[in-house]
């Protein structure tokens, strides 16, 4: 952790040299993590402020919170272990606290201020690249999210209200000690009318698609899977079948040296060789992964590279279907980091290769 922590203060400081900065201001939640090594600064996980907030010069690192929040973050998050000067306020009198530091200094931060120079396109760069030891928390983070989406999806019974559904994956990703981040469940028609379908009262009869992304070190891991109770129909089944071959190929396509612009144009193709052109247009189709649940989503001009030590998260859906995992890019190629053990699962033959793409769990 030591290693990682020291490389990422030589990296910023390299990016306030590069951008002739005399130090940097970071409150994003995601920002906060990344720089802490995976520290959690919320308290309310729907607020993209932390209660707390970093800031690096060219000869210091500070932490500045309130009297409530510095004992867990010093003791709980580590942070003390990292060796923050830790300034200090009371709760009541924290509208001053970054001015005895920043005065006088040319600060970037990634929070819109007049007095600050915007660095998030910079900070993206930097988060997307995985050091080894984000990788490995990162595939401990697609286990746990796998192992509750399995948990949960063999738990659900027709009757069952999509409250009850998703309070059921809410439970065995908690457990897990991953916070689901997104929580998204449909059923029956549901699935066909809305790509993010918030959960409602509505009972399963037949079909239910269960969305997640679990955060936990502040990565965040993307996973979908389908169940469906009796035999499934032919539209239903075409579908997740052409999705699955879209899935693959995307996969298959994110290579170093490919652009997200020059794998969006095979997207696009495989959509239109699959019988479904226009599908893609209905929803974004994912992209890299890191602290965001998407750091880049994948545009046809996106001159983004990819590139080992990467994570992606592809989500090609056709209506009422969708394929969606969350991968690493190693250097002798990609892992699914989400892969449920003994999951139903289609072949996709893509010619000098074969990706296996998870099908619908069908309980008879």
């Amino acid at each position: 952790m030591k290693d990682e922590f020291d490389s990422k203060i030589i990296t910023i400081r390299e990016m306030l040299n590069q951008r002739n900065l005399d130090g940097l201001l970071l409150q994003k939640v995601h920002n906060f993590a990344w720089a802490t090594c995976g520290a959690s600064s919320y308290v309310n996980t729907a607020d993209e402020m932390g209660a707390a907030a970093l800031i690096i010069t060219r000869d210091k690192h500070y932490m500045v919170t309130n009297n409530i929040e510095a004992p867990r973050l010093l003791k709980e998050e580590g942070l003390e272990l990292q060796s923050w000067e830790a300034i200090i306020t009371p709760w009541h009198q924290q509208e001053n606290a970054f001015k005895q530091i920043t005065n006088g200094l040319k600060m970037g931060s990634d929070t819109p201020s007049p007095d600050f120079e915007d660095v998030n396109e910079q900070l993206t760069v930097l988060r997307i690249s995985l050091l080894p030891s984000e990788r490995q928390r990162f595939a401990e983070v697609g286990r746990k999210c796998a192992e509750a989406m399995n948990k949960s999806i063999h738990q659900v019974k027709p009757g069952q209200s999509e409250f009850d559904i998703a309070a059921i994956l809410n439970s065995e990703t908690q457990k897990r000690e991953v916070l689901p981040i997104v929580n998204l469940i449909a059923t029956d028609e549901r699935v066909f009318a809305y790509r993010h379908p918030l959960p409602t009262k509505k009972k399963l009869e037949r079909y239910a698609m269960l969305v997640l992304c679990g955060r936990k070190y502040g990565l965040v891991c993307s996973i979908t899977r389908f169940i469906h109770f009796g035999s499934i129909p032919d539209e239903i089944q075409v579908k997740a079948n052409a999705v699955a071959k879209i899935d693959a190929a995307l996969i298959n396509s994110t290579k170093p040296g490919e652009t997200l612009g020059s794998i969006f144009f095979k997207l696009q193709k495989q959509y239109a060789a699959v019988g479904f052109a226009d599908e893609w247009q209905l929803h974004h189709q994912g992209g890299l992964a890191a602290y965001l649940p998407r750091e880049v989503i994948a545009t046809p001009n996106s001159e983004v590279g990819v590139s080992a030590g990467q994570a992606y998260a592809w989500n090609p859906s056709i209506t009422g279907t969708k394929s969606e995992d969350t991968i690493l890019i190693e250097e002798d190629g990609f892992k699914v980091i989400t892969k449920i053990k003994d999951w139903p699962e289609v072949q996709v033959d893509l010619g000098d290769v074969q990706i296996s793409r998870p099908s619908i769990l069908v309980i008879d």
